[in-house]
């Protein structure tokens, strides 16, 4: 096990060159260096548009600053930047794949954030290095995000072993953003040995971030009703350990309910992860209560998963999954951004307006037309 930092005497500031400008952070600590030299150099590295071989040893080196720069260069979605980017990944390649990856969802309220404030304090205070990549809603209508968890997770953000990068999720199927899985090479770079993914919702559709974690955690919460309503069978079937949160107080007594039907429903299910099973456990985040548990059972899965090859074999599968997403996306993307194919589309579109064309009959003369 790791020293605790605490035992570490020696003063070290909030503020640091390294993390000022943190764009990522939920709230900067500054310090009484305000107007210091250093404060100076930190405005002078924000201005300057870092070349590649500078994100990348300021990523190595974890400065804050850099890999925020590094992550921001990854979600561009310009083709200027494209080049670029993937030169950046590919030579950040030989030190990524070192963390557990780690995805946290639940039901609206049930405490995500808390929980993951609370569990990477816990974190920390063992020595890891944590790093939180929180997926916020984007406006359908305005393609906005909320942002929600900058205001949030405030112990956590302080912590200089801890780098929180909230990004909008874009409309992406599932609340996850499409350069979620760059962003995770980019921590791990920089030494991040922990990664949590904490997503929008729940749903079915969440099978997007199993595709790209070793771990899944759901957070549910008890006292709502019928305890599955509301709950697709999907997201339970692919998760690897059910947390009940909020049990404590007069909501304990629930939680024990709630505990006992999820964990008589999860052996009609087949397991997700070979030789795992599915368990559920109660917590309160808020109360810092079951948190080192939740711990043991990930090292436990760890352990299993790596004995009998099943860890190594999904971050194999992962891979080959995400070119095949990249090569679908483009696809697409060349589908209906070419002009050609615009026009094409647009007068077929028209005929089915107007009643003139079965959508089936549309869409096989198109896949004809354009050769798809």
């Amino acid at each position: 096990m790791k020293k605790k930092e605490s035992e570490n005497k020696s003063y070290k500031p909030d503020w640091s060159p390294e993390n000022a400008g943190n764009e990522f952070a939920v709230k900067i600590v500054k310090g009484v260096l305000s107007d210091s030299i250093d404060n100076k150099i930190s405005r002078e590295i924000k201005k300057h548009e870092p070349s590649i071989g500078e994100l990348i040893n300021g990523t190595r080196a974890n400065n804050r600053v850099l890999l925020a720069k590094a992550i921001t260069l990854v979600e561009s979605n310009s083709q200027k930047h494209f080049h670029k980017s993937q030169e950046l990944l590919n030579k950040i390649l030989p030190y990524t794949g070192n963390s557990i990856r780690i995805g946290v969802s639940g039901v609206p309220g049930a405490g995500k954030s808390t929980f993951i404030e609370a569990f990477g304090m816990f974190l920390i205070s063992l020595g890891h290095k944590v790093a939180v990549l929180s997926i916020d809603p984007s406006s359908s209508i305005t393609k906005g995000s909320i942002l929600g968890d900058k205001t949030r997770m405030e112990k956590l953000s302080r912590e200089q072993n801890c780098f929180i990068r909230p990004s909008p999720s874009s409309g992406i199927l599932g609340g996850v953003a499409r350069k979620t899985q760059e962003t995770i090479l980019l921590c791990e770079a920089a030494g991040y040995d922990v990664i949590l993914i904490e997503t929008v919702g729940v749903g079915q559709s969440e099978i997007t971030l199993r595709s790209m974690v070793d771990f899944f955690l759901l957070i549910l919460i008890a006292g709502a009703g019928d305890e599955l309503q509301g709950i697709k069978k999907g997201i339970i079937e692919i998760s690897d350990v059910i947390l009940i949160n909020k049990a404590d107080g007069e909501n304990e007594k629930a939680a024990r309910i709630a505990q006992t039907e999820l964990s008589s429903a999860m052996h009609y299910l087949s397991p997700f992860t070979q030789g795992w099973r599915t368990h559920v456990f109660l917590i309160s985040a808020l109360m810092n209560k079951g948190i080192e548990n939740v711990w043991k059972v990930i090292n436990k899965f760890i352990e299993v998963t790596k004995n009998n090859n099943v860890f190594s074999e999904r971050r194999k599968g992962q891979a080959v999954d995400w070119m095949i997403k990249i090569i679908e996306n483009e696809l697409l993307n060349h589908l209906f951004n070419s002009a050609d194919n615009k026009k094409e589309i647009d007068k077929i579109k028209n005929q089915i307006l107007s009643g003139n064309l079965l959508p089936t009959t549309a869409a096989e003369y198109l896949i004809q037309k354009l050769k798809l």
